[in-house]
């Protein structure tokens, strides 16, 4: 286990930054088109008809809120698992689109789950590969701590990120999601060190921000769109673009 280093500096104890843990989806990446645009393509791909991506958007966001109230972190406590819940979720988005036919609801939740583990499915950020290799060239090791299920690894992979993390802890593996403390405190045995040497970056306000700060990481926020909707965050803990973070960071590491 890696042991901490406190330097006392005018009396404050300073613990060195050893670790930087990354969200995922709309931090690092997003998705490359609508969903309601990638399910209608799949439709005309399968079936050779066409749907409205707008009706088909609106349908997806319902279904996808009704099983998060009701399998929250895709089913685990009840032994679904991300596979049967996504799958779930696509065929009650087609059924609400009128879409009845049984099999052909089974063939497009089948395709659709394993075609969001494809890269084209995905856009990686300008700024996420610089600032990854940035970081690792300051002697920081990187880690993942995702609200997301079993497919993350095959696709960072896909994306050309998954050589820059030393492990990878996602809500579906860990059976428990952001902002659940548990998840924060699995991830920090993973990095063997205490919150004080730890960063964490993400676009949620809670999930992410308020979460890891309650810990005693390093919480950062990440608001690409500079809506600045927090005002309680302040703006050295804000980041408009990952560019920012390692000069950040290491203002943590002397």
């Amino acid at each position: 286990m890696l042991v901490d280093v406190c330097i006392s500096v005018a009396g404050v104890m300073h613990v060195p930054l050893r670790w930087v843990l990354w969200d995922v989806k709309d931090t690092l990446l997003k998705v490359r088109r609508s969903v309601g645009e990638q399910y209608c393509q799949e439709v005309q791909r399968t079936a050779g008809f066409s749907l409205n991506p707008t009706e088909v958007e609106a349908a997806f966001r319902q279904s996808f809120h009704q099983y998060s109230k009701l399998y929250p972190n895709y089913g685990t406590a009840k032994g679904l698992g991300g596979k049967a819940w996504w799958m779930g979720v696509v065929r009650d988005t087609f059924a609400q689109c009128r879409v009845q036919d049984a099999a052909l609801l089974d063939t497009l939740a089948h395709n659709l789950y394993h075609g969001f583990c494809s890269p084209n499915n995905w856009e990686v950020f300008p700024d996420s590969a610089k600032t990854l290799e940035s970081i690792s060239s300051l002697g920081l090791k990187q880690g993942v701590v995702s609200n997301f299920d079993n497919r993350l690894e095959g696709i960072l992979r896909g994306c050309g990120l998954l050589s820059h993390f030393s492990f990878l802890l996602t809500s579906e593996e860990a059976g428990i999601a952001k902002p659940n403390p548990a998840i924060f405190h699995r991830a920090l045995e993973k990095c063997g060190v205490t919150a004080a040497s730890v960063a964490h970056i993400g676009d949620h306000y809670v999930y992410d921000y308020v979460t890891s700060r309650s810990l005693g990481l390093h919480g950062y926020l990440l608001d690409r769109q500079g809506r600045n909707k927090y005002p309680d965050v302040p703006p050295q803990h804000r980041l408009k673009t990952l560019e920012e973070l390692p000069a950040r960071l290491q203002q943590h590491m002397d």
